[in-house]
């Protein structure tokens, strides 16, 4: 990763927004600018250079890890060495604006650290410039994305392996959990989850200890962290007999998601909205009478987070760029019934996109 780089274009950046500096407090934005990991740290940007704080417990962590900004190792409050760094090195000779993460430092810590400040130093609320960069994946991102996807995508054939009726949902997930551990995976990216029966209806039905019933849906949606990089991917399964009324019927909502997502797939290419995607996928199902049971957006950007920008969502007016990644994922539910969702990740390219989810989408029956 070229964290110079980065900080080389995020200095401009704040400085064509009129700031003296810009103090990055979320973690995960840190560790796209300077690479560090741990749990706790400020990185100030000025055009006195690079700083970053944080506490003895990542001494070594931080020297080791941290690129291109000065290291300080606070024996005090974070924000309190901020201060104190800013009471040294500000110009005193005219008025200091620092740009602040409006969506992540809390109201106390800016109140506190205002009140820390020396007179001729404020805060302003910043635009969202590291989340802007975020969005647009360099090549390192993408083969370490396009890794975690893999790794991912075979968890998916654990599941099917142990998914059969009387199987507890939380056990499914935990065989699933236990390989992803086993094939290095940091963590999983978010619980995961195994929705069966009714709750397959429940778009975030985590894992619960319900038992797998054969005649219904299950919805398996699930990822992990590999190298600080997520995935994201969804399945769902029916249990039990294919060929029956009740079957068919749900044979017939699964292949109205499963073109829906398609459609959206192929909408994907550089210079279009997002709205535009999204429109794609809620078209197919109006088609078939199901756009009223499609209750959430169609998919959403994932990097160092599960979800980050973009959003793919109904009149988004964000326009799609070469390596921004993103899922799509419509689904339909129907409450007290069953659910159906189809999740894959894609990278947006200039003519079309490339499907990094590997697993395949025909309707399975277990």
């Amino acid at each position: 990763m070229d964290f110079h780089l980065r900080l080389k274009k995020l200095r401009e950046q704040v400085a064509a927004k009129r700031l003296d500096a810009l103090l990055v407090s979320h973690l995960p934005n840190i560790r796209y600018l300077c690479g560090f990991t741990g749990g706790a740290g400020f990185l100030l940007l000025s055009d006195s250079g690079f700083v970053f704080f944080t506490d003895v417990r990542y001494d070594m962590q931080s020297r080791t890890e941290v690129k291109g900004a000065r290291v300080i190792i606070a024996r005090k409050a974070l924000l309190a060495a901020v201060a104190e760094w800013l009471w040294t090195h500000r110009k005193r000779a005219r008025q200091w604006t620092i740009g602040i993460d409006a969506e992540h430092l809390t109201v106390a810590e800016k109140k506190r650290l205002a009140d820390l400040l020396p007179s001729g130093v404020r805060l302003r609320n910043a635009p969202a410039l590291v989340e802007q960069a975020r969005m647009t994946k360099d090549e390192d991102e993408l083969e370490q994305i396009r890794r975690a996807v893999q790794l991912g995508a075979s968890l998916f054939d654990r599941a099917v392996q142990v998914l059969r009726p009387g199987v507890k949902e939380s056990e499914v997930a935990a065989e699933m959990e236990y390989a992803a551990r086993r094939a290095g995976a940091e963590e999983m990216s978010f619980p995961t989850i195994i929705a069966s029966g009714p709750r397959s209806a429940l778009p975030h039905g985590r894992a619960s200890d319900q038992a797998i019933a054969a005649g219904s849906f299950v919805v398996c949606d699930f990822g992990v962290i590999l190298h600080g990089y997520c995935s994201d991917e969804a399945r769902t399964v029916w249990v039990g007999d294919p060929s029956g009324v009740i079957a068919k019927d749900a044979r017939d909502a699964y292949e109205a998601v499963k073109e829906a997502q398609q459609t959206a797939m192929a909408a994907v290419r550089s210079g279009v909205t997002a709205g535009e995607v999204d429109a794609a996928a809620r078209k197919v199902l109006r088609k078939t009478g199901l756009a009223k049971y499609f209750r959430h957006s169609t998919g959403h950007g994932v990097g160092l987070e599960i979800h980050e920008a973009p959003r793919i969502a109904v009149s988004q007016k964000e326009v799609l760029k070469p390596g921004m990644v993103i899922t799509i994922e419509p689904g339909v539910y129907f409450p007290g019934k069953w659910g159906v969702r189809i999740e894959d990740m894609v990278v947006v390219k200039e003519g079309g996109c490339e499907v990094m989810t590997p697993t395949s989408k025909d309707f399975t029956a277990v």
